[in-house]
């Protein structure tokens, strides 16, 4: 168990630990004295309190001064200027969202709504080696922020400009105190990004075309160590090898962290262990070798003392079903004793349900076909289509959808076997439009709607065919052969207005209970922040505490360690427990509304004024009754509290690293 492992400390962690522990308590005493003679801002009556992985109590937790300042039964009710009476709730710390990419919206819309309401008090931002560290980076003809945020994190570019245009800063520093500045609703914890260390350190065009000199190297060495004797928590790097440019000449191009070699990694990984900080990476998913090469850096055996590594991401996805596995043996070897690591993938609690406009979708850029159309901006309509119009293109791209799906070769075989090489299973069946300019095909599946389009031109049309829909086949589908032909009309006659879903990974929630329970491994993997109208993960910590509960009182407890507390320990930052002294980041939760809770039916789009764009977001309203945070409430009675975002709530957290 994550628990006894937890326990097993490396000496490096014990100093880490040991560090923090005496900053807490020195700040607790003074805090506990000061508020001995004050009364209470907030008491919170008979709760179930969950904390630090321990059996749950029935208990009042009164706050004072931001802080909690008194647990038990029956604490004096005289003293508080407010009582909530929580009888029948779970009261538990805030909790983390370890994988965000917030770095744009804390520019605009700090107080962060779309984790508050679902009970996240602290994130971590930076990931995937993109962030706002060295300031906007623009050389006059490069615009980085934009180039590197845009596909990645399926972000617009006017969103990214925006923010761009507003940097003031130049360097990790002032980023962090400038992080200090904001009004913050969660807690914010800050990765340094590889990718724009590399465009620091050598120039947007060397970052993406060759290694660094040793003089670069040694001044990237130079700029990560100071960042992390700063209060950065960790180091952040990307290998998924679909993440790509998005500004011309370069589209072709992926993010400059991918342009890195093993020495430059491995040199960069020793910064981060001599400092006692925390890397965070992504597997090079089409190399084992280099997957196993890469990972090994964790290793206390090789390399003198473990690395602390959270790795994106354990996920049972739907066509390839040996990487869960693969997923649970590579924890197990690296956090062996023969290894000696210090190594936490991360779980994501829900099905990974993916939202496309058109042929814009994360799942595109993993294919070439689709990826080329990916490489215009999302307002190019004439663009995308003078490529689906290409002959040589839609030969490409039917000989793509068709793969595996005709006569027998060993694209078919792995197909039959669940062991293809995309992610995106390309089956029409589970594939459903959410919307349509044909409006009659709202709500089908792309199978139901090629059966009717075949069945129109079959010259029998099914009973309920409307005259517009019988238009729109004889105008658009009437040369269609098979749905490889289909798909690619599909994105002629519709572009980014159509908008469908798929699940690609995660189907099976027992599956997804057993990696979200196991010991090795993280739950909250949610990208919260990026990926506007593609993903909806805001609400993925509830979801995961509903699996938990699964098994009673003492698998939520254990849950709530893991979203909490465990999440402070592996970032090295203060946080996710509810003792007295504690800063009051708690939440409470209703279990009766959770175990009713659809995560799979909350998402909806909402127009974002902040980003003058649309969002997917989650809606739990219900579910989670109060957020505190730093002792102020944000959310309360499924409503914001008015200053959210106006004045802090949430702070820096600036990692003690056990150098």
């Amino acid at each position: 168990m994550l628990v006894q492992y937890s326990e097993k400390k490396t000496a490096d962690t014990q100093v880490l630990t040991s560090v923090r522990i005496m900053k807490i308590i020195n700040n607790k005493r003074k805090v506990m004295t000061q508020a001995q003679s004050k009364s209470f801002d907030t008491l919170i009556k008979n709760a179930k309190v969950f904390n630090r992985g321990e059996q749950p109590v029935i208990e009042d937790v009164a706050v004072a001064d931001g802080r909690i300042v008194g647990r038990g039964q029956k604490l004096d009710a005289s003293q508080a200027r407010r009582i909530i009476d929580a009888e029948g709730l779970w009261l538990m710390p805030g909790l983390f969202d370890i994988h965000t990419h917030y770095d744009l919206e804390l520019e605009i819309a700090p107080g962060l709504p779309e984790s508050t309401r679902h009970g996240t008090t602290s994130v971590v931002i930076a990931n995937c080696s993109l962030g706002l560290a060295f300031g906007a980076q623009r050389d006059g003809t490069n615009d980085p922020i934009v180039s590197c945020y845009a596909r990645v994190e399926n972000i617009p570019k006017h969103v990214l400009r925006h923010c761009a245009d507003n940097v003031s800063w130049e360097n990790p520093g002032d980023y962090l105190d400038h992080l200090e500045k904001l009004n913050l609703g969660p807690n914010v914890v800050a990765l340094f990004p590889h990718s724009m260390l590399r465009i620091e350190k050598m120039g947007f065009e060397n970052s993406i075309t060759r290694d660094p000199t040793s003089d670069e190297l040694e001044q990237m060495k130079d700029s990560l160590r100071e960042g992390l004797q700063q209060g950065y928590a960790g180091f952040s790097t990307d290998a998924l090898p679909f993440h790509y440019l998005a500004a011309q000449p370069h589209c072709e191009k992926t993010i400059p962290t991918q342009f890195s070699k093993f020495p430059e990694l491995k040199a960069l990984a020793g910064v981060v262990r001599e400092q006692g900080a925390l890397w965070q990476a992504t597997p090079p998913k089409d190399s084992v070798i280099g997957t196993l090469q890469t990972f090994l850096l964790t290793s206390g055996r090789l390399y003198g003392k473990p690395l602390r590594t959270t790795v994106v991401a354990a996920l049972d996805i739907t066509n390839n079903w040996r990487l869960a596995r693969l997923t649970k043996i590579l924890a197990r070897m690296l956090n062996s004793w023969l290894v000696k690591g210090d190594f936490h993938m991360q779980a994501l609690g829900a099905p990974f349900k993916t939202w496309g406009d058109g042929a814009v979708t994360p799942l595109a850029e993993e294919i070439p076909e689709l990826r080329r159309l990916n490489e215009t901006d999302l307002e190019d309509r004439a663009g995308r289509q003078a490529i689906l119009n290409d002959p040589e293109y839609a030969k490409a791209f039917k000989v793509m959808w068709m793969k595996g799906k005709q006569g027998w070769s060993l694209a078919r075989l792995k197909r039959k076997i669940n062991l293809e090489d995309y992610a995106f299973h390309r089956t029409l069946a589970d594939m459903h439009l959410e919307r349509c300019p044909q409006t009659s095909w709202q709500g089908m599946d792309f199978q139901a709607v090629f059966d009717r389009v075949n069945a129109i031109n079959a010259g029998q049309p099914p009973a309920d065919t409307i005259e517009d829909e019988l238009a729109t086949v004889q105008a658009d589908f009437a040369w269609i052969e098979d749905e490889g032909d289909f798909m690619l009309q599909m994105l002629r006659s519709f572009d980014n207005d159509l908008t469908w879903s798929t699940i690609t990974a995660n189907r099976d929630l027992e599956t997804v209970r057993e990696l979200l329970m196991n010991p090795l491994l993280l739950p909250g993997f949610n990208d919260s922040g990026a990926h506007l109208t593609n993903m909806a993960f805001y609400d993925v910590n509830l979801r995961s505490l509903k699996l938990a509960a699964q098994g009673g009182d003492q698998d939520v407890s254990y849950m709530v360690k893991r979203l909490t507390k465990d999440a402070a320990d592996v970032f090295g930052v203060e946080g996710g427990t509810i003792d007295e002294g504690d800063v009051a980041d708690l939440i409470l939760i209703d279990p009766k509304k959770l175990a009713e809770y659809d995560g799979e039916t909350s998402a909806e789009r909402i127009h974002r004024a902040e980003f003058s764009h649309e969002q997917l977001v989650n809606r739990s309203d219900g579910v989670v009754e109060l957020v505190m945070i730093g002792g102020h409430s944000a959310w309360e009675n499924t409503q914001f509290a008015a200053d959210l975002g106006e004045k802090p709530m949430g702070r820096l957290l600036r990692a003690v690293n056990a150098a």
